[in-house]
């Protein structure tokens, strides 16, 4: 009887170390499914020394840092895109500016041309006058554009008029000069 609890008891042990152990879940299952991976890790944090060697706590382990760093990258990539469009704002931004500054400069240019043209009696040309600016006077200027006409001696005829003891400048300019009488017993 001895033998046949011996036999017994040999070939239960032998069963018993022929069982199948389960398979470890490897990393991609852990990744896939997060509520298997959170069972495992509190199961794996109850005992950390007894099972810090244990294949699925290695496997779930590697699972959360897998995960961290793919959502690290998404929060790198969503940043990115962030500073980019940030960028391509301020770029914007800046050529508004720019293009404001380089017209108002323009525009003072155009503005103190006139003016120096204008003493002269020359209009500038408008290149960019749109029918809504234009509102010509009796002259024909344009806007409030000073209009100075000056006579071209070469051309103009001078008429000898009195206006009321002024006279024309005989000196070729256009100031009027004042007719004095000689007064009575200065002549000859």
């Amino acid at each position: 009887m001895t033998r046949l609890w011996t036999l017994l008891i040999c070939g239960i042990g032998l069963l018993a170390g022929c069982t199948k152990e389960s398979p470890s879940r490897t990393v991609t299952e852990f990744v896939d499914d997060p509520i298997l991976l959170e069972a495992t890790m509190l199961r794996c944090a109850q005992d950390r020394a007894g099972m810090r060697y244990e294949s699925e706590c290695i496997s779930a382990r590697a699972a959360v840092s897998r995960i961290q760093a793919k959502e690290e990258a998404d929060d790198q990539a969503d940043q990115d895109a962030s500073f980019e469009r940030k960028r391509r704002a301020l770029r914007r931004r800046q050529a508004v500016i720019a293009e404001t500054r380089r017209r108002a400069v323009e525009a003072e240019r155009l503005r103190n041309e006139a003016q120096y043209q204008a003493q002269f009696g020359e209009l500038p040309l408008v290149a960019e006058t749109s029918d809504a600016d234009r509102d010509p006077d009796a002259n024909g200027a344009v806007g409030n554009v000073p209009l100075a006409i000056m006579s071209n001696t070469e051309t103009d005829t001078v008429l000898p008029i009195n206006y009321g003891g002024v006279q024309p400048a005989s000196d070729g300019g256009n100031a009027p000069m004042a007719i004095t009488k000689p007064a009575e017993g200065d002549g000859d």
